[in-house]
C-alpha cells in the first residue's frame, strides 16, 4: 500500500553550481492517523496506523532511500525508469540516518524550478512509499494497524502546512497513496491535514492542531494542580510545625507545674512544721486562732496577743518571727527571762520606783548607824 509523510525542510545551502543542497529530517515513528478508504477500510471512519521503530529504522528501510528521486510534488504514479527524467528534480544521498524519532537524509535539488519555488516557501518533505498494514496489533494497544517493510519510492517537495493536491483525503484513487487526516474530518470535505507531535508522559504523540492544545491544557492543569498540592503540603507542614510548638509549651508549663507538686515526704514534713506551729502558738497563747492563717500570720498573731500591737507596729516579718522565736524559747523554760523580759518590754515606771525604794532604805539605814561603827572601834 501507498502512503505520504510530510516534515519541514531546513538548513538548505548552495553549491557553487547553484544546487540546493539540505541535510533534513523526513518520516517519523508514532501512531497516525488515516482515512479508513485510504487504507483498504471502507467501512472504518478512521484508522489509527502505528509506525514501530524496529520497522521505520530497520536496516532495508532505512537503505531504501539511498539515490531515490527527490520531486517536485508528488507524481501520479510510482517513480520508475520510465518516467524518472519527466519528474525528478533531485535526488537523495546515501548517508541516511536515525535522528531521534525521525530518518534523516541527505539531498540535493537540481531542478530551477524546483529551486526557485523552495526559495518562495514551498518547504516541506512527502515521503512516498509502500508498506503493509498487520491488522492484528496486541491486545490492549490503542492503533488498528502497524506498518511493516516500509520501502521508499521518492520524496516529494510540497506547499507548507499541506501535502500538496495529490494528498487529501479521498484522492487515494487518483493520487499517490494516503496521508494522515484530522480525527474531525468529514468523508466529503478538501480538508488538508495538519499534525503536530507532543511529549506525553516522555512518549512522542502525533496529533492535530486541536489535540495539541488540548493535551497542553490538560499538562498545565496537571502542572498547576501539583503547585497547588505542593502549596497545601507545605501550609500543612507550617499548621502542624505551629501545633507541635503548642504542645511543647503546654508540655513545659505542666512539667513546670509537676515541680511545684510536693512529694509524700516533703509534704509530710510541711503537714509536721504546720502542727508544731500551731502547737507552740496554743501553748504562748492558747486563745489564739489559727484556722485559716497563714504561717507568718500566726507568728505575727501570738506576738500581737503576747505583747500587744506596738511590738509589730511597722516591724519586718523577719523582726515578727525573731520575736516570736524568743517566746517560744521563754515558754519552752518554763518562765520568762528577766533580762529578756526587759528587753522585749522594756523598763516600767512602776518597777523602776520598786527597785529605788528598796535600794534606799538600806542605805539610809546603813548612814544612820555608821557612828556607831565608828565609835565601837
Amino acid at each position: 500500500m501507498k502512503f505520504t509523510d510530510t516534515a519541514p525542510i531546513a538548513g538548505t545551502r548552495r553549491t557553487a553550481d547553484g544546487y540546493l543542497v539540505a541535510d533534513v529530517r523526513t518520516a517519523r515513528t508514532g501512531i497516525q492517523l488515516y482515512a479508513g478508504r485510504e487504507v483498504g477500510k471502507p467501512e472504518m471512519q478512521s484508522v489509527k496506523v502505528y509506525r514501530p521503530e524496529d520497522q521505520v529504522f530497520d536496516r532495508a528501510s532505512l537503505g531504501s532511500y539511498a539515490h531515490k528521486p527527490v520531486t517536485n510534488d508528488h507524481p501520479a504514479e510510482a517513480v520508475t525508469p520510465d518516467n524518472w527524467k519527466a519528474v525528478s528534480v533531485g535526488q537523495i544521498g546515501d548517508e541516511v540516518a536515525r535522528d531521534g524519532e525521525f530518518v534523516r537524509i541527505p539531498l540535493i535539488v537540481m531542478d530551477a524550478e524546483a529551486i526557485t519555488a523552495i526559495d518562495e516557501g514551498k518547504r516541506e518533505l512527502s515521503a512516498g512509499y509502500t508498506c503493509d498494514l498487520a491488522w492484528e496489533p496486541p491486545e490492549g494497544e490503542k492503533y488498528d494497524a502497524i506498518q511493516k517493510d516500509i520501502r521508499i519510492n521518492h520524496v516529494a517537495i510540497v506547499q507548507r502546512g499541506r501535502a500538496g493536491s495529490e494528498a487529501r483525503i479521498g484522492d487515494g484513487v487518483r493520487s499517490w497513496g494516503a496521508a494522515p487526516f484530522t480525527s474531525d474530518q468529514k468523508p466529503k470535505e478538501d480538508k488538508i491535514m495538519t499534525l503536530k507531535t507532543v511529549t506525553v508522559d516522555g512518549i512522542p504523540v502525533e496529533v492535530t492542531d486541536q489535540g495539541a492544545t488540548v493535551i497542553g491544557t490538560l499538562q498545565q492543569r496537571l502542572a498547576d494542580a501539583n503547585i497547588k498540592f505542593a502549596d497545601a503540603e507545605k501550609a500543612h507542614q507550617t499548621a502542624l510545625a505551629g501545633k507541635d510548638a503548642e504542645l511543647a509549651k503546654k508540655d513545659a508549663e505542666l512539667d513546670s507545674t509537676k515541680a511545684k507538686v510536693l512529694s509524700d515526704v516533703d509534704l509530710d514534713k510541711r503537714v509536721q512544721a504546720r502542727a508544731d506551729l500551731i502547737s507552740a502558738a496554743k501553748t504562748i497563747a492558747k486563745d489564739i486562732k489559727t484556722e485559716g492563717l497563714s504561717d507568718a500570720a500566726i507568728r505575727k498573731a501570738v506576738v500581737v496577743a503576747k505583747l500587744g500591737d506596738a511590738a509589730v507596729a511597722d516591724k519586718s516579718d523577719a523582726y515578727i518571727d525573731a520575736r516570736f522565736d524568743m517566746l517560744v524559747e521563754d515558754a519552752g523554760k518554763g518562765g520568762a527571762d528577766p533580762f529578756r523580759t526587759v528587753v522585749q518590754q522594756g523598763l516600767s515606771q512602776t518597777t523602776d520606783a520598786n527597785v529605788s525604794a528598796t535600794a534606799h532604805k538600806p542605805m539610809v539605814s546603813d548612814l544612820e548607824s555608821a557612828w556607831q561603827t565608828k565609835a565601837a572601834t
